[in-house]
């Protein structure tokens, strides 16, 4: 475990308190979580964007035309 030493304006650091015991956690639960989801955001954004990169049109026209023609059903309409 690591510790960090951090600033914050003051008006943060309330909404960071009130949000973290309304959650029932402490703050640093509450700052690592967040850190964590921003973490997870990012490397979902560059993983998503390489594999763009490996993307064939042809490939997926060939996957969309194996898609039957035909009405949805019902409970599958919008």
């Amino acid at each position: 475990m690591s510790i960090l030493s951090l600033r914050l304006p003051n008006s943060l650091h309330e909404q960071i308190r009130l949000l973290a015991k309304k959650d029932g956690i402490s703050i640093n639960q509450f700052v690592a979580s967040a850190a964590a989801e921003k973490m997870a955001a990012l490397l979902t954004e560059e993983y998503i964007e390489s594999r763009s990169k490996r993307a064939s049109h042809k490939k997926f026209q060939a996957v969309l035309n194996k898609i039957p023609d035909v009405e949805p059903e019902d409970h599958d309409r919008l």
